[in-house]
């Protein structure tokens, strides 16, 4: 009988190691595994849904900024720089003297012109008194006249190319650098300076097609779409709103873009000629469907996310994101305003789980802009 009890006793001991033996192999470690896998889904999954609204877009360009009017002010005659009343970076108004040339030849010729014009008058005054006396036909005196008026014309020529050496200002700006110095010969042609009109600026930014045709299409639905906005080079925005006022005629066909041009009010003369810049205009997408970034994940350059489906299984679904903005994506489409997608605890689930999960709100989701896609 003592016997037959130790028999058992040793059979017992035997059972007992192959049972651990037993729970070493793969498959206890997934059961194991998987009982771990749905207390985190019970604890960390959080579910929401796409919210449909309006969402306002920020797209940025890269802008070079001009004068509205910038000039090159040359010599219209050669002549000894008599006089510069004016200093780099100073502003003037229009019709101020901007540059005295002494010319060489035209006051000489000047006055050579006006002596001719006087003897051509008192060849008139004789002719005429002679005619009255019939010395003379009455041709005399119309070729007397026609002689005095020629004269009379290249006086007005003359005096005109001696005004050229009085060099004023041809609208209201600010001047450049000075390229030459009093008493310089200047011939016919020489930049003096360069004159701006800073009133207004000229921005200009290449768009891509795809944007050209979106804008086009929003400008036919609200003018508003044509204001833009300026940051400078120190991050700081420009105070006033420009407006897109031109379209070049073609696109580069190297870069796929298009010229656009932004016109923007500079009161302060904040703004110089040559300036860069990023110019930033808003556009409102209607009905728009957004969902936060922290519920996606990429593989391979696509983008997923986890859908709950009514019985609570989970189900992988590849989106296309049209904007990004704000820690939010912007989608085309592929979910509803009822679907349930996995916010929080997306490393957690996979594709056909069952899953036990806390709703969250879509909009309490979107006010938490602090995560980013995992």
């Amino acid at each position: 009988m003592k016997t037959m009890r130790m028999k058992v006793i040793r059979a017992a001991s035997r059972a007992a190691v192959v049972s651990a033996l037993v729970c070493t192999l793969p498959a206890c470690d997934e059961r194991s595994e998987t009982t771990a896998h749905h207390q985190e889904h019970h604890n960390k999954i959080v579910v929401t849904n796409p919210q449909i609204m309006d969402v306002v877009l920020t797209e940025q360009y890269v802008c070079q900024i001009r004068s509205q009017r910038h000039i090159d002010v040359r010599a219209i005659e050669g002549g000894y720089l008599e006089a510069i009343p004016i200093q780099e970076g100073q502003a003037v108004n229009q019709g101020d003297l901007m540059f005295k040339i002494a010319p060489i030849l035209y006051q000489a010729k000047l006055d050579s012109e006006l002596a001719e014009a006087e003897l051509m008058r008192i060849k008139l005054v004789n002719t005429e008194q002679l005619y009255q006396k019939n010395v003379v036909a009455k041709p005399e005196v119309d070729m007397a006249k026609a002689e005095l008026a020629q004269a009379e014309a290249r006086v007005n020529m003359t005096r005109a190319e001696l005004n050229f050496a009085s060099i004023k200002a041809p609208f209201a700006g600010i001047v450049d650098r000075l390229h030459m110095q009093q008493g310089s010969l200047v011939g016919e042609g020489d930049i003096l300076t360069t004159l701006s009109d800073n009133t207004t600026m000229w921005v200009y930014f290449n768009v891509p097609e795809a944007r050209y045709l979106e804008y086009m299409a929003d400008e036919k639905q609200d003018d508003e779409k044509q204001q833009v906005e300026l940051v400078l080079a120190d991050g700081n925005k420009f105070p006033q709103e420009g407006k897109i006022t031109a379209i070049e005629a073609q696109f580069n066909n190297e870069t796929g873009n298009i010229p656009f041009r932004a016109d923007f009010p500079n009161p302060d003369r904040l703004l110089r000629h040559g300036q860069t810049g990023n110019i930033l205009i808003n556009r409102t997408v209607r009905e728009a469907t957004v969902i936060p970034q922290r519920s996606t994940f990429e593989v391979l350059d696509k983008r997923y996310v986890f859908v709950v489906a009514p019985d609570d299984v989970v189900h992988q679904l590849e989106i296309v994101v049209l904007h990004e903005t704000d820690d939010i994506f912007v989608i085309q489409g592929g979910l509803a305003a009822t679907d349930k997608i996995v916010l929080e605890g997306v490393r957690q689930v996979r594709d056909g789980d069952v899953v036990e999960y806390e709703v969250l709100k879509p909009e309490d989701a979107l006010a938490q802009r602090k995560f980013h896609a995992e």
